[in-house]
Order: C-alpha cells, then structure tokens, then sequence
C-alpha cells in the first residue's frame, strides 16, 4: 500500500526537520544550560505526527471528507473553547490555547488542517461555477465565522494563513479573472479604511513595518536584531553554537518566529540557500502531487496544503529580513512549537494520502 507515497516529498522533510532540530538546538542554548525540553517536545511532536500520518494513510481522503460538516462544526468548537473556564489559555496577549493536562495546544492549528478538508468538500461543486460576485457569497458565508472567531482571539497572522487558503482554493476552482481584478482593485482602495478598524496592537505593526529603521516601534527592534544577525553570518556564517545575537540573547523569539535568522547568523547564505532549496522541492512534490490527484477533491486539498505551507514560508523568511511586516507565524518544519509541527505533519499526511491514491504520477 505505501509503495505510492511520494518518498522525496518525505525524505525532503525529514531534511528540513533535521535541520529545523539543529537550529533549535542552538537557539535554546543546550551547549550553555544543558537543557533538552525543547527538543524533546520537538522532537515526540514529529513522533507524534507520524504516528498520527500512518493512521491517516489508512483511510481514503475522500472517506474522510463525507464527514465535512461535521469536521466544520467541530473546527468552531475549538476555536470557541479557549475561552472555557479553566480551559482556555492566553499567551502574548492572545487567547488561542486550551490546556490539555501539562501541554497548551493552539486550537487555530487543528483547525487549520480541518478547515482545508471541509472547505474542499464545500468548493468541489463550484469548479468553473465563480463567475459572479454573487457566487462568491456562500463562500465569504462558510469562511467568516472561522476567520472572525481567529481574529477575535485575536491572531491576525494566521488569519492571513486561513484567507491565504481560501483564496488559493477559490482561485484553482475556475475564479473569473474579472473578479480577481475587481476585488484587487477594491482591496488596494480600501486598504485606508480598514486600517482605521484595526486595533491599536495591529496598527503599530503596519506602522512598523512602513518604518523599519525607526526602532521606537514595537517589533522593529527584532527586525533590526534579526537582519543585524542575517547580515553578521555573511557566506558561511559565524558557526553552530557562535552566533552572537543568538547566544547572547539579542535576537528575540529565536526559536520560533526568528529562527531563521539563527540559520543566517550561524550558517550564514550557504545554510539559508539550502532550506529554500529544501522548501523549493518540497512545495513542487506537492505541486506534482495536487496535479496528478485522481479527482478534484485531491487537487483542492493539496493545493490548500500547499498555499498553507507557501505563505507561512514567505511571511516567517520575509519578516526575518525586513520584507514582511512581523506576525506570529512559525517555519513549518523548522520552528520549535509542539502544535504547530503535529499540525505540520497532519497536513503532510493528507497529501501522501491523496498521492498513495493518485492515478498516476509523471515526473
């Protein structure tokens, strides 16, 4: 059964893992404190996952999705259970956690992954049927009460993840170019306005990232330490374990949102060509595989996964050297965080399982 998993796509994250483990490693600091929880809870959260993807090979995708609705409802039950007494969590200012005995697990994680299966199921009907606004209207429908209870945590990064999905998915689904035009030009207009709705929290990081060498405002001060650390690294960098921003704590948030720039400082261009190059090929084999599904449901799914994984790369390296505006998103596969990897991997699972069931497969 399993001769038809895509083994580069695998081997390709076990190296991005591996690599991601060595990162962590330095970023937490083990050669000084001797402490390894982190990479022992990285490291059971990749076990964990793959667990949970050889369960899920067992199970044809398409038996997963005739159970759509009821995976919608219960993404709006955990997005609503962080704020159950004694349950839910907050952490920076934001409540997205519940606490499951010594673990606090992101829920918006989870239901990442859930909303890319139901939302497939929901688009399947629509292929080539969005020519009109008015088509867009069940969707918005289906898509709000997600991304409102997201936003009201509130987690503007990964809303963006989610409305980067929805879009992907709209858009391979036959998305008249007329609308795509329209609605950009209307995002662009409206941009002004929106930003008088946002809260003080996400105005300061636009202002932010509109001035990136002003250090007054909250979240450039990492920017300035992460580019300072990117910079420093030049071709080889400084070495594992030697990164002076790293090790004496100038750079913030190191092992998650900023653990690319423990890469650039420490294995400088050289190290940071290599992972692109990693997540170049492994967003091509999911490409591939989204190309070659036997049916359309499989193509929807992958391609979720895939616009999923392609912004969360972007933005995480984009915001590590000045070209994003700083967000809360992780590197898939690299950053230390328990959710976000078993997320990492479930996702990873439903592509193998649309690729062990494809028709074919052309290389």
């Amino acid at each position: 059964m399993f001769k038809d998993i895509d083994w580069i796509l695998v081997a390709t994250v076990i190296a991005i893992f591996s690599i991601g483990m060595v990162i962590i490693s330095s970023a937490t600091h083990v050669n000084d404190s001797g402490s390894f929880r982190q990479l022992k809870v990285q490291a059971v959260s990749f076990l964990i996952g793959l667990i949970i993807i050889f369960v899920m090979l067992l199970f044809d995708y398409n038996k997963i999705g005739r159970y759509h609705k009821y995976i919608y409802g219960f993404n709006i039950f955990l997005l609503l259970a962080v704020y159950i007494p004694g349950i839910g969590v907050s952490h920076a200012g934001a409540t997205s956690w519940i606490k499951l005995g010594p673990i606090d697990i992101q829920t918006s994680e989870i239901v990442k992954l859930g909303f890319i299966i139901s939302f497939a199921k929901f688009m399947e009907s629509k292929k080539d049927k969005l020519n009109t606004f008015k088509d867009l209207l069940p969707i918005i429908a289906y898509a709000a009460p997600l991304l409102l209870l997201i936003l009201k945590q509130p987690d503007l990064g990964t809303a963006i993840v989610f409305i980067s999905v929805i879009f992907g998915m709209t858009f391979i689904s036959g998305l008249n170019y007329k609308i795509i035009a329209y609605t950009s030009i209307t995002a662009i207009v409206s941009v002004p306005i929106v930003y008088n709705f946002l809260k003080p929290h996400q105005r300061v990081r636009i202002d932010a990232f509109l001035h990136p060498g002003d250090p007054k405002y909250p979240g450039n001060y990492q920017v300035i330490q992460s580019m300072v650390a990117i910079g420093s690294g030049k071709i080889f960098g400084k070495g594992l374990f030697k990164g002076t921003q790293n090790q004496y704590n100038f750079l913030p948030v190191q092992e998650t949102d900023f653990i690319f720039a423990v890469l650039g400082e420490e294995l400088g261009l050289i190290g940071g060509v290599v992972l692109v190059l990693l997540f170049s090929v492994f967003l091509n084999r999911i490409l591939k595989i989204a190309k070659n599904s036997k049916d359309f449901y499989g193509t929807l799914i992958t391609m979720g996964v895939l616009f999923m994984f392609l912004y969360q790369i972007i933005q995480n390296v984009g915001m590590a050297i000045g070209l994003m505006p700083v967000t809360g998103v992780t590197l898939p596969f690299v950053s230390y965080g328990g959710s976000s990897l078993v997320t990492s991997m479930m996702a990873l699972g439903i592509v193998l399982n649309v690729s062990m069931r494809r028709k074919k497969i052309n290389f």
